[in-house]
């Protein structure tokens, strides 16, 4: 089973950089975007029909803003995208695909770095996050949480690491909150089970040369619950052409499509 995350910072564009000719190469079993942007009627033809996919969306309801996508081989027997967390409902920021055994997420986190107010919504939503997280171990399902995190787990996470301890991204209160998911509540991050690179970077800053100086952070993640760690077969990020100022994350599982 293959499964793609990628924050694609405006479908459209990304569409404009050859999104859809990779992907449809890649043959995915899942495909989990954020940030689309998008209205369902601003789609591009290749975005809103995918040939062989399931086509999936939360989008927000401001123009040009936020919203998460999902494309799967088969339908679901169940989407969620209330999350219960009533301030960011309107921001399209989770979309829950249910199977009889597993659930696959894409989920968008917020940034703080606009202002101490959205700080404070991201901090919000990582509590309510915890209690679903909590939730979802107390189940027999098995799940792929897909997305951008907008968070830098450790020191390895990212290249400035020392000048960004004060930033959004990398805050104290935000790297332990990660410590929490990675540890008590059990969950995996399902890149570092097979990869342990120090600049296996899925975000760069589009100011200066941080691209193509690799000067970058891994914020992007798959995170699974833990029986699926040893179903971890592979992983890579895809850095050849670039679609957004985050590349895709590719995670290959010893699991039955279905």
């Amino acid at each position: 089973m293959r499964v793609i995350t990628c924050n694609v910072n405006g479908i459209r564009s990304a569409t404009n950089k050859g999104l859809w000719s990779w992907l449809s190469d890649q043959d995915a079993d899942f495909i989990c975007l954020q940030e689309v942007r998008a209205k369902l009627d601003d789609l591009p033809a290749e975005a809103a029909a995918l040939t062989g996919y399931d086509a999936h969306f939360h989008l927000a309801e401001r123009p040009g803003y936020s919203g998460v996508a999902v494309y799967a081989k088969r339908k679901p027997e169940k989407i969620v995208r209330d999350m219960g967390l009533a301030a960011l409902e309107s921001e399209g920021r989770y979309l829950q695909l249910d199977y009889p055994q597993l659930s696959v997420i894409s989920v968008y986190f917020p940034s703080g770095s606009a202002s101490q107010d959205r700080q404070y919504v991201k901090y919000d939503m990582l509590d309510h996050f915890s209690h679903m997280l909590e939730g979802f171990r107390r189940t027999k399902r098995q799940f792929i949480i897909c997305g951008d995190w907008n968070i830098a787990h450790k020191e390895i996470d990212l290249k400035n690491w020392r000048g960004n301890k004060k930033n959004s991204g990398f805050l104290p209160l935000e790297r332990a909150w990660m410590d929490v998911v990675l540890g008590r509540l059990g969950f995996v991050d399902a890149f570092r089970v097979v990869d342990q690179s120090e600049d296996a970077y899925t975000w760069w800053s589009n100011r200066g040369a941080a691209y193509e100086n690799n000067v970058g952070w891994r914020i992007d993640y798959q995170i699974v619950t833990p029986e699926l760690k040893a179903k971890v077969k592979g992983a890579s990020v895809y850095k050849e052409t670039r679609f957004s100022d985050h590349a895709p994350l590719i995670i290959d599982y010893d699991l039955k499509t279905f």
